[in-house]
């Protein structure tokens, strides 16, 4: 594998409580409703809520994904720090299924929640360590998709 750095920081504000965000961050059938980037949907999703436990999730390419449509994205990893309501943090790697080889990236995510007057900062360091050779669409993407998916984020709180 190629090594590759790409890091990616942002901080968003919810109007809602840290316990909400954390459950929809760590409720796996929540997940499925607002993870990833806009055009994909999550046809499995695990949890297993502890350090050392399980991270799992399947992002899948829709119709408005074109040639990619159908296309499949797995993630697995560990979870490094669980503090409820507070931190999460996972080392992963994702992949382009029957790809694997070509496209695996090696990342660490933190995500941390900070609760004041009823509002929610969400604060997200994720950093890709190790990326294959085909998988520099990812890199290059990895900001776009990050604040896609916080923006799909706020819609999901907003209905909660």
């Amino acid at each position: 594998m190629n090594d590759t750095k790409k890091e990616v920081n942002m901080t968003r504000e919810y109007d809602a409580p840290a316990a909400l965000i954390y459950k929809v961050w760590t409720d796996p059938e929540l997940v499925k409703q607002w993870w990833g980037p806009n055009d994909v949907t999550i046809p499995e999703c695990e949890i297993d809520l502890k350090v050392g436990g399980r991270i799992y999730i399947v992002m899948e390419a829709g119709e408005a994904m074109g040639p990619y449509k159908g296309t499949r994205w797995p993630m697995e990893g560990t979870f490094t720090t669980v503090e409820e309501n507070k931190r999460l943090a996972y080392d992963a790697n994702a992949w382009t299924d029957g790809q694997q080889e070509a496209t695996t990236i090696e990342t660490t995510t933190d995500i941390s929640f900070v609760e004041s007057a009823g509002k929610t900062t969400v604060t997200i360091h994720a950093a890709i360590h190790k990326a294959g050779p085909s998988a520099q669409m990812a890199v290059q993407g990895m900001e776009h998709g990050w604040n896609q998916q916080m923006d799909k984020l706020a819609v999901f709180l907003k209905k909660q």
